[in-house]
């Protein structure tokens, strides 16, 4: 006699479950270009990003994706995006700092990336543009917070925006509408294991 009062049990908090769900549902009833915030120092970050940018081309629609810091363009999500008509690819870093070890050229380099980023934000045909990496510019002080999130703020109503990268500025969570930090709890490479193709690259 236990299995049916257990079966009870469970329909009863699944319809309970399934009344919260579907009005929480109904009151998202809001339209607007989304900015969202990968951040964190665990792995997947680009890779979430770069998943979003599949799933606009699934319906069709374009995307552009930004990598700041990033200078190698051997990737396989590059290969294989740069191949798609609706995704406009551009890789604006010189590598990691201490590869360039050129505080100056640095700078030079990120404000260079910014001004195609500005572009890409006045172009209402981009549905999505991710901003790979964009958290260490700003952690640098090679871009300037408020200008970056004022040309943020004033791009097309329906364009969404995902930022990559550790250590997320305070002021840029804070205006974002979601905002995910990925854990590290244990990452190949401390073992010796090199980056390998199509999980790192």
């Amino acid at each position: 006699m236990e299995k049916p009062d257990r079966e009870q049990r469970h329909r009863n908090r699944m319809q309970r479950k399934k009344e919260i769900v579907d009005e929480a549902i109904a009151r998202a009833d809001q339209e607007q270009g989304l900015l969202l915030v990968l951040t964190g120092n665990g792995k997947g970050k680009s890779s979430s990003a770069f998943g979003m940018v599949a799933r606009m081309l699934g319906h069709g629609m374009k995307a552009g994706v930004a990598q700041f810091i990033k200078g190698r363009s051997d990737t396989g999500e590059e290969a294989f995006f740069r191949q798609q008509d609706g995704v406009v690819w551009h890789v604006l870093g010189e590598g990691f700092t201490w590869e360039t070890q050129n505080l100056a050229r640095d700078i030079e380099t990120a404000q260079k990336g910014w001004a195609v980023v500005r572009e890409m934000l006045r172009d209402p045909s981009l549905n999505l543009i991710v901003l790979d990496e964009l958290t260490y510019p700003l952690k640098f002080g090679w871009l300037d917070l408020e200008t970056v999130l004022n040309d943020i703020e004033n791009r097309p109503p329906m364009q969404h925006v995902v930022i990559t990268g550790r250590a997320a500025p305070d002021g840029l969570c804070e205006v974002a509408d979601t905002v995910t930090e990925m854990k590290d709890v244990k990452h190949a490479f401390r073992a010796g294991i090199t980056a390998q193709k199509g999980i790192d690259l």
